[in-house]
C-alpha cells in the first residue's frame, strides 16, 4: 500500500503523487480536442484533504472518471501527476495512475 501524502506536498511534486482526498466541488464538462484527433470531455473537480487551502487541489477527470465522482466522495489517486496551468497546479490520474472512489 502506498503512503498517501497531503495536498500541500503534492502539489511540488511532479510525478508518482499518492493522495487520498474528499471532493468538495465539480466544475462543468467541457470537450476539448485532442492532440491525437477527436475530443474527449474532461471536468475539473476540487479536493481536499485538510482544513486550509494549502490543503485543496484541483483534481482534473477524463473521460469516464466524470461521471464516477461525485461532491462528497473519496478519492485515492496511486501514481497520479502534476502539471500546472496558469499559476494553478492540478493534478490528474494520467495514463498510468489509478482512482478509486469511494474504497472501502
Amino acid at each position: 500500500m502506498s503512503e498517501f501524502i497531503p495536498i500541500s506536498e503534492a502539489k511540488k511534486m511532479r510525478s508518482g503523487v499518492n493522495v487520498e482526498a474528499v471532493v468538495k466541488s465539480k466544475g462543468e464538462p467541457r470537450t476539448v480536442n485532442l492532440k491525437s484527433g477527436g475530443t474527449v470531455d474532461v471536468c475539473d473537480a476540487v479536493i481536499s484533504n485538510g482544513e486550509t487551502e494549502d490543503d485543496q487541489m484541483k483534481l482534473t477527470l477524463w473521460a469516464d472518471d466524470i461521471k464516477a465522482v461525485n461532491v462528497g466522495d473519496t478519492v485515492v489517486i496511486t501514481n497520479g501527476y502534476t502539471n500546472e496551468f496558469k499559476g494553478e497546479v492540478s493534478l490528474t490520474k494520467g495514463k498510468f495512475g489509478k482512482m478509486d472512489v469511494n474504497p472501502q
